[in-house]
């Protein structure tokens, strides 16, 4: 039997998320076929959440954890749950590959590049295969309020989003629809990340689209959902995500040929990003100009109960219990 490391929590505004997820992948798995110990990943430190409720600390030299008897506990995977740094951003695929542990999601390289949107927005782009919105990265370092500000006024037309370039759930992003409110918004995303993305909005309708490949080769591309904001929120913002101001239609009651579009646009963006595991892609469709924007790569989607991905897999027929049975096998096969 397998020992899997289900690694959960991190250092970033999105812990208690992903905690939420790992309880949910926890309650899923089935315990018959893995052992599994719930490893919550904390700047105060690293260690097993035990079903008793004791906490067993992790030694970070080899990624091992002590059981009540004595024993050394070794895992043969992990399955990384953690939104955010460093779950997201490559730095546990990089300790994990430096340690030989297989992992459940994307490799470090394609961490890293879709973890940055203000990088990974020109790789996209560059692809040719769907549009990305106008926008500039700014540098914390190299930030002149008066002189970004005309020029973010010059090459950018309102309304604007302003977001952390590395960073996840909407935290410290901001709708920007008039001058005023445009140095405000920077100077919060600021507090979240060193490089903040201004980008122009594009006015449709948002989709996501979940994709996986299986240990046998096979490629599930899941069926699209719409985000519809609700109760006054004008995107998919933290309270609308976490907090029920919006509506998640699965399958979404769109065209069969945009529905189409965007899983043939996701499942191209997958291989040539190189992504391993469960991963969301989301978009906007500008319905005026019939065209798919991409928004942003989720190489760790959430998996609570309420997630995206986890309802995409149900319409399929896939349990959260076959899902992440499914990620399991194909990691172990890499």
């Amino acid at each position: 039997m397998k020992t899997i490391a289900l690694v959960m929590g991190g250092y970033s505004g999105e812990h208690d998320i992903s905690i939420a997820s790992g309880q949910q992948v926890y309650q899923s798995i089935d315990k018959s076929r893995y052992n599994v110990y719930p490893i919550v990943v904390d700047r105060e430190g690293w260690y097993w959440l035990a079903d008793d409720g004791r906490h067993h600390p992790v030694d970070r030299n080899d990624f091992s954890v002590t059981a009540a008897d004595g024993s050394r506990v070794h895992f043969d995977l992990a399955f990384i749950i953690i939104h955010g740094n460093p779950g997201e951003n490559g730095v546990l695929q990089g300790y994990f590959d430096t340690l030989g542990i297989r992992y459940t999601t994307c490799g470090y390289y394609t961490s890293a590049l879709t973890f940055h949107k203000g990088f990974c927005n020109p790789v996209v782009a560059s692809l040719g295969i769907v549009k990305i919105a106008k926008s500039v990265l700014l540098y914390k370092d190299h930030f002149n309020s008066n002189s970004q500000f005309s020029i973010l006024n010059s090459q950018l037309s309102y309304p604007l989003f302003v977001k952390p370039a590395a960073g996840g759930s909407s935290v410290a992003t901001t709708k920007v629809k008039s001058p005023d409110a445009l140095m405000p918004a920077i100077q919060a995303a600021f507090e979240q990340d060193d490089q903040v993305l201004v980008e122009e909005c594009i006015k449709g309708r948002e989709f996501d689209c979940g994709v996986f490949r299986k240990a046998d080769g096979e490629k599930l591309v899941f069926p699209i959902t719409e985000i519809i904001p609700k109760g006054g929120h004008e995107f998919f913002d933290y309270e609308a995500k976490y907090q029920g101001f919006s509506n998640e239609v699965t399958p979404a009651e769109c065209d069969e040929r945009i529905s189409k579009h965007i899983q043939t646009v996701s499942s191209q963006l997958y291989d040539l990003l190189g992504c391993r595991g469960i991963v969301r892609f989301d978009y906007i469709y500008d319905t005026d100009a019939d065209e798919l924007y991409f928004l942003e790569v989720n190489t760790i989607p959430g998996q609570s109960a309420e997630s995206i991905v986890p309802k995409q897999a149900r319409a399929m027929g896939i349990s959260p219990a076959e899902l992440y049975e499914m990620a399991i096998e194909a990691a172990l096969e890499s």
